[in-house]
């Protein structure tokens, strides 16, 4: 797998891989996940526009997942990775978020940071084997808890949540 900047005409392939990856959650019970919406175009193309949007292919030049972020509070947040289920269980997701740990010191990010389900093998038990680990409730930066306040609102805390932080 190769790793680089998305390009404008991949953004719909981004959504089609979210739409994918999404697909494992019916199977715990968490349809509202797989049906849930991907990143509008004009969400990716800001990531794209800002430098933070990386795809990973494969060899034969097939976009394989994809990987968001945003700066919050020093850190840089994983907004999403996806990886299409005919690329999981390869590395594919760990190489996203290294390649996300090596390129956060050059704006001056010094940890990587996300929000996942806690019940989900592929989500927080998954980056904890990454090297992440779950912030108590006092450790919340203002983003984060803003960004848990919008996770509410959208319904996602129906299921158990964490903000996870991984030093750099």
């Amino acid at each position: 797998m190769r790793i680089r900047l998305v390009e404008e005409a991949e953004l719909p392939l981004l959504q089609d891989i979210e739409r994918a990856a999404g697909e494992p959650f019916r199977a715990l019970g968490m349809s509202a996940i797989a049906d849930d919406e991907p990143p509008t175009l004009a969400e990716l193309e800001r990531h794209r526009r800002d430098g933070h949007a990386w795809v990973a292919v494969d060899g034969s030049g097939r976009v394989a997942a994809y990987l968001i972020s945003d700066a919050v509070d020093g850190a840089a947040h994983v907004e999403q990775v996806s990886v299409h289920p005919d690329a999981a269980r390869r590395g594919v997701g760990r190489a996203l978020i290294d390649h996300l740990a090596a390129h956060a010191p050059k704006e001056d990010l010094t940890a990587l940071t996300l929000t996942t389900f806690t019940d989900v093998p592929w989500n927080a038990p998954y980056y904890a084997r990454l090297g992440f680990r779950t912030l108590a409730e006092r450790e919340l930066t203002v983003g984060l808890r803003e960004i848990r306040r919008a996770e509410a609102r959208h319904g996602l805390d129906r299921w158990g949540r964490v903000c996870m932080r991984r030093e750099l």
